[in-house]
């Protein structure tokens, strides 16, 4: 089971036993009555017969009956008595029975889990699947560390502080060890400074041991508080120092006597058994050189461990040499062993030179010399030595420079010319007859200082021990360090911090601070830093210490805190569904599990709801009695175990709920909070009603003030922007869902928010990369923590596992990269950060900025060099022609060919190629130019990744013998917006080949291009981005060959663009009204229509941006803005503006009317009336503006006549009379009711029957059903027209003639549909192309 699991009990017959009790007690006190009314019985019944004087009272005398009443009273008590004791025997027998089938129930459950485990678990040695962490705590308050161990058998835990074992016999009641289901803890009670340490926990069993480690650091409480950056804390010791145990050594293998070589390396090792053997407390080894002890370093590398001790020599030389001795502190004192080291000469660079010297040391230093001094090296068979050179470098630099021009006899020599304050070091090198020796080793680092400055910094503090970095808040860390070894009075410290990666360094703190421990403030959430120390005297600061080793900055780790907000979300009078608010404060660790716990609202025994975690924070409640109060609290649980229980919920009634309105909404959450705005998200309520919901009301209160609604009408997203709020106020939110029966019940109360951006707050940004084009957003978060995560979003929607886009997190940076962008992307994207205090943001991708940003990757990905001159060639003197090009622009790195009738030309003595890359000029001068030199010649360039070329075809006395381009590519656009590619073409035959190309791949039409006509053409219909591109048209047959290429991009798409547009916009039809099942529609017809084309809608001169609301888009017919769930704000004046390069086209509609021509009741269905009778159609219309009415007889307009009269009182009352009705009269009749912005058709059928004859049942198989009027809102939505229009046939008096498009004759349409076509008066929304 999981360490934040609670265990669950299960108290088994809790209920019998205390029956049990209960019936025992009651039968033991009736049996005690029972034998004191016998016992007063016996008494009376003695006295009486000791006393016969004695006469009973009258009161107390009985009459026969009463005696006989009583006595077969006693017989039935007696026999009750026996009854209850025989069924108390057999509850007991039963009780017992159960109670040990449950036993051994548990006990087979129990083996076949050890048997389980035993068949599946196999042994591995102890692993920490969870380790320790560090904590910093205050003091008097408690500490738990824990880790979780795997492993196979089951491990052992010990635990040691400070290396050594914690004993709780020690201090009763300090420590508490516990250790359930691989989860081991380790308590400590009210803890003091004394339990700063290091505390490990040591894992054992038969395959191994491991260890895990962790500090505790505990802060001293003060009376007061600074208000600066950092925290003092004088009454602190120093961090505890973890001294080493005398140990019981025993050594083993021991090193000899050893032999190396000068620039070799070597080890000497010394095996050993240590009792006891801890990992976490290694034996004190010391090595000495002749008596002089070692220091780990580059050149000596010390290791103690693992049974071993080891000294690693890994650059051998000559000063090496010596007696070695390694001495081990033990129990006893100390055990040591020596040995020899030799060290011979290396082989020499020439042979017979000399040795190196050895023993370089620097004396007598100054600020501007210093004395080197050295022992001469032995010499056998070489030649004697008959000088030395000495070298010197500065420290850093790995450049050695000769101090003396001729060699130095004597073995000390005054080097001068040194700078002040700078470190050198130096070797030396013998000289004799054969040669010179190799470098001595150099000497320690030497700083040329005036001694007066030098006794100065002999008195600066050496630098501070070990640095050690805890977590302490969400923006601070503790930091301690080890004083120096030589404080020379010291003054304080100063603390810096630098952000890891980065080479820069921050002050901390700003005067000397005179503790070993100190908390930095201010720190990014989020981020990773290191820390070094200084110490100060009155001689200035020390070195630097060590830098610590990383740490993000995040709050130390504890249990949550308390969820909060309980709420009821629905009940079916068996069971509820409740939420809560997660905890203010998750205690530095993600909350990975939430347990619910309930009580009736009078009892005082709470009970577990879920033994298993759920990780949701909305819970199903089962097993619940209807009409109960119910309370529920619930607790949180991390990686650091499980937090403390929330209040008690206010009691809630089980009960269904039946109400027709919804729910409340749950679950409020803020985003992008600002000094102005903010965005709240909540989630639907689970309980909808009797209906959908159907949107949503937002109320906001300001602190103090009263709710307001924020929205008229519903909305029908889960999330609202709420703009125009006071910076630094506080608003409080409530959600109500609305369906069709109404406006539900109000959601719990959202927290305060505070108008005010988090400090440091950054938007999204949008751009395309330079490299590769890709268009993407990306966003870097103020703030982060160790469990961060980045959740992007579109529309509020979390976007996942989504093919359309890529996301890519790194540290506190978030990018999402669009593949392949369209307008299918246009949108709001937000991110949200997890696990900080609010960090998000959002951004609206419009149509434009998708636009630019798509021109501007296609750029990237497609570069070409500008050429400022095409090929071109000019004859020089001595028949010398120069080929030559001109780009705009070239860098150093670009190259190039000379192509000639497909064959590459380099440069030589009789084709001299060359470049400026000032100039930009490309070049090749061709020598002795005649008949064999006439040709077709190609410049390909490639600078980058940027490309062009260009061609020329030459042949002599100006006339071209091959085929060739008369006119080179262009481009014409038609008048029905075709874009052709087009040429001319000269000395061509009917062998002559003609291709294109696109981007170097082939482009095949279905009719190979007449070259014979002397001009081609290539069509590009339907021309939009994705047709930019390199085209080529290459011509050739066995005469030659000669190419053309033409570029769309850049400024050529702009023409091109522009060109259609202006053919485009001044075909455009006026803007007309489409109804839709989302809302309606304006369209703007055209000869062609592609979204590059730069367009512009406007409602009241305002300009109009693609939104959920209002979505513009189009197809290759027309332009159209979709109006979703249209209300009164969307009233007034719309217009379209169509750009091209000079002139704006402007289509616009005027949708400021009220409502659409509607019929709004009055007429039957069907109507059955006899002959000679007067038949009277009369409804009530509406429209604004008024509607036309027009009446139709079997889709054939009815004309007034005294037969059939049509009026229309006060534009609101329209009648169809018919007098003395006939058989004839019979049909189906039908009104139209419409003005510009809609219309709609109600039909009535009418049955004429003869004087005598039976009246006639309806036929309900024939009557049209009726289609239920929607809700009505001031801009009526209608559903999708079909092809069938009900419009009238041409017999109308009314023309028609204006629509450009006569719909043929069709059946009148349903009952109660609403017409889709415009009124008479309108312009088809369907013209034809021209």
């Amino acid at each position: 089971m999981h360490f934040n699991q609670k265990k669950h009990v299960s108290h088994v017959s809790h209920h019998s036993s205390h029956t049990t009790k209960h019936v025992v007690k009651e039968h033991s006190s009736r049996k005690s009555s029972s034998k004191s009314v016998n016992q007063v019985q016996h008494t009376h019944a003695t006295e009486a017969m000791a006393e016969p004087a004695y006469t009973v009272p009258a009161f107390r005398q009985r009459s026969a009956d009463e005696i006989e009443e009583y006595q077969r009273v006693s017989s039935h008590v007696g026999k009750g008595l026996a009854s209850i004791q025989k069924e108390l025997h057999r509850m007991k027998v039963a009780t017992k029975t159960q109670v040990e089938n449950i036993a051994i129930t548990r006990e087979v459950q129990e083996m076949m889990h050890k048997k389980m485990t035993l068949s599946t678990e196999t042994d591995k040695a102890p692993d920490f699947m969870v380790a320790l962490r560090p904590h910093t705590v205050w003091e008097k308050t408690p500490v738990k560390l824990f880790c979780t161990v795997g492993g196979h058998p089951r491990p052992i835990v010990k635990w040691y502080k400070g290396g050594k074992p914690v004993d709780p016999l020690s201090a009763p009641g300090k420590y508490k060890m516990e250790s359930k289901y691989g989860v081991h803890s380790l308590i400590i009670s009210r803890c003091v400074v004394s339990d700063t340490a290091e505390y490990s926990a040591v894992a054992t069993n038969s395959h191994g041991s491991t260890t895990s480690k962790a500090s505790v650091t505990v802060k001293s409480e003060f009376t007061s508080i600074l208000t600066c950056v950092v925290l003092v804390f004088s009454s602190v010791p120093h961090m505890t120092v973890i001294h080493h145990s005398k140990l019981e050594i025993t050594m083993l293998d021991r090193f000899g006597v050893s032999f190396g070589t000068e620039g070799g390396s070597i080890r000497l090792v010394c095996t050993m058994v240590v009792v006891p053997d801890l990992p976490n407390v290694p034996p004190l080894a010391q090595w000495y050189r002749d008596d002089k002890l070692l220091k780990a370093g580059k050149l000596a590398e010390i290791k103690v461990g693992g049974g071993a001790a080891t000294l690693t020599l890994p650059h051998l030389a000559k000063d090496d040499e010596g007696l070695y001795t390694l001495r081990m502190w033990t129990k006893d004192g100390t055990t040591e062993h020596s040995a020899y080291l030799f060290v011979k000469d290396a082989a020499p660079s020439v042979a017979g030179a000399p040795g190196a010297p050895i023993s370089i040391k620097a004396f007598d230093i100054n600020s501007d010399y210093v004395l080197v001094a050295w022992k001469p090296p032995n010499t056998t068979n070489e030649a004697a030595i008959t000088g030395y050179f000495v070298d010197k470098r500065e420290s850093g630099s790995a450049t050695w420079s000769q101090c003396n021009d001729s060699p130095v006899r004597i073995c000390k020599y005054p080097v001068h010319g040194l700078k002040v304050g700078h470190a050198y070091h130096f070797r030396v090198r013998a000289v004799n007859s054969a040669g010179i020796s190799r470098p001595s080793r150099e000497s320690d680092k030497v700083t040329a200082l005036d001694p007066a400055e030098r006794e100065r910094l002999q008195g600066v503090p050496s630098a501070p021990g070990q640095v050690v970095a805890t977590r302490n808040t969400k923006s601070s860390v503790f930091v301690q360090w080890d004083p120096p070894k030589h404080p020379n009075h010291l003054m304080g410290y100063y603390i810096d911090a630098s952000l890891v990666g980065s080479k820069t360094w921050a002050p901390c703190n700003h005067k000397p601070y005179k503790h070993t421990r100190f908390v930095v403030h201010g720190l990014t959430p989020g981020e990773t830093y290191v820390f070094r120390v200084q110490a100060v005297n009155v001689y200035g600061l020390s070195d630097e210490s060590q830098e610590s080793t990383p740490i993000a900055v995040e709050p130390a780790l504890t249990t949550p805190s308390a969820p909060h907000g309980i709420t009821m979300l629905s009940c079916d009078g068996a069971s509820m569904i409740i939420a809560w608010n997660s905890p203010k404060h998750g205690g530095g660790s993600k909350i990975n599990a939430y347990y619910v716990d309930k009580r009736d609202a009078d009892s005082l025994a709470w009970k577990e709801v879920n033994s298993a975690p759920t990780k949701t924070r909305t819970y199903t409640v089962d097993g619940l009695t209807e009409g109960t109060f119910y309370e529920f609290k619930v607790q949180a649980g991390n990686l650091a175990g499980v937090g403390v229980p929330s209040a008690p919920s206010t009691p809630l009634k089980c009960e269904a709920w039946t109400s027709a309105v919804p729910g409340p909404a749950y679950d409020l959450a803020f985003r992008e909070v600002r000094g102005d705005s903010l965005v709240i998200l909540w989630k639907a309520p689970v309980y909808t009603g009797a209906s959908a919901v159907t949107g949503y009301i937002v109320e906001m209160a300001k602190k103090g003030h009263h709710y307001h609604p924020l929205n008229e009408e519903a909305i029908g997203h889960c999330y609202l922007q709420v703009n125009g709020l006071e910076a630094g106020a506080e608003y409080t939110f409530k959600v109500k869902a609305v369906n069709a029966e109404g406006v539900g019940k109000a959601s719990q109360t959202s927290e305060p928010v505070v108008a005010k951006a988090l400090p440091g707050t950054q938007e999204i940004q949008c751009g395309v990369d330079e490299d590769t084009g890709d268009i993407f957003l990306s966003f870097e978060a103020c703030e982060i923590s160790e469990t961060s995560n980045f959740a992007w979003s579109k529309n509020y929607k979390e976007i996942s596992d989504c093919p359309r886009v890529a996301i890519e997190t790194k540290g506190k940076h978030s990018k999402l990269t669009f593949v392949n962008p369209d307008v299918s992307d246009l949108g709001a994207f937000s991110v949200h950060v997890t696990d900080t205090e609010g960090v998000s943001a959002s951004h609206t991708l419009t149509e434009d900025a998708l636009n630019t940003m798509l021109e501007l990757s296609y750029n990237i990905r497609h570069p070409i060099v500008p050429l400022k001159h095409q090929l071109n060639y000019e004859v020089l003197e001595k028949g010398h022609v120069r080929f030559w090009l001109q780009c705009l622009k070239m860098s150093p790195a670009v190259t190039y060919r000379f192509i000639v009738n497909d064959k590459e030309v380099t440069s030589s003595d009789s084709h001299k190629i060359s470049h400026d890359v000032n100039t930009g000029v490309i070049q090749m001068t061709v020598d002795h130019f005649s008949k064999a030199s006439e040709a077709t010649y190609t410049v390909q360039i490639h600078d980058g990744r940027a490309k062009n070329q260009s061609s020329l075809v030459l042949v002599g006395d100006g006339e071209r013998g091959c085929p060739h381009f008369a006119e080179y590519l262009s481009y014409h656009v038609d008048d029905d917006c075709t874009v052709l590619l087009v040429c001319k073409v000269a000395n061509v035959k009917k062998e002559t080949v003609f291709h294109w190309f696109k981007d170097e791949e082939e482009i095949v039409l279905e009719t190979p291009p007449n070259v014979m006509s002397g001009s081609v053409a290539l069509p590009i219909s339907l021309f939009s981005r994705k047709d930019q591109g390199h085209y080529k048209a290459k011509l050739s047959d066995d005469r030659g060959k000669d190419t053309s290429v033409f570029d769309i991009s850049g400024q050529v798409f702009d023409d091109i663009i522009n060109a259609i547009a202006h053919i485009a916009g001044s075909s455009a039809s006026e803007l007309v009204l489409q109804c839709t099942p989302e809302g309606i529609r304006l369209q703007c017809y055209m000869k062609y229509y592609t979204e590059e084309i730069r367009t512009a809608w406007l409602h009241k001169d305002s300009k109009i941006s693609s939104s959920e609301k209002m979505r513009i888009a189009g197809t290759a017919e027309m332009a159209w803005m979709q109006i979703r769930e249209p209300s009164e704000k969307e009233k007034g004046h719309y217009s379209i503006q169509i750009m091209d390069a000079t002139k704006s086209h402007t289509r616009t509609f005027d949708l400021s009317g009220q409502d659409r021509g509607r019929v709004v009741g009055g007429l039957p269905d069907v109507v059955t009336i006899m002959e000679q009778k007067t038949l009277s159609l009369t409804c009530t219309v509406w429209g604004d503006p008024s509607p036309e009415v027009t009446w139709f007889k079997n889709e054939n307009e009815v004309v007034s006549t005294e037969h059939a009269k049509i009026t229309l009182e006060a534009n609101k009352f329209a009648s169809l009379t018919i007098t003395a009705v006939t058989s004839e009269d019979s049909g189906k009749y039908s009104i139209n009711v419409r003005n510009k912005y809609g219309g709609e058709f109600v039909e009535i059928t009418v049955s004429v029957y003869k004087q005598g004859e039976t009246t006639p049942a309806p036929l309900a198989s024939k009557t049209p059903a009726q289609t239920p009027t929607p809700a009505q809102t001031h801009i009526p939505q209608t559903p999708t027209p079909s092809l069938k229009s009900p419009t009238p046939s041409p017999k109308s008096p009314t023309p028609t003639a204006k629509s450009p498009t006569p719909t043929p004759k069709s059946p009148t349409p349903t009952r109660r549909v609403k017409s889709p076509s415009p009124a008479r008066s309108l312009k088809s929304p369907t013209p034809p192309r021209k």
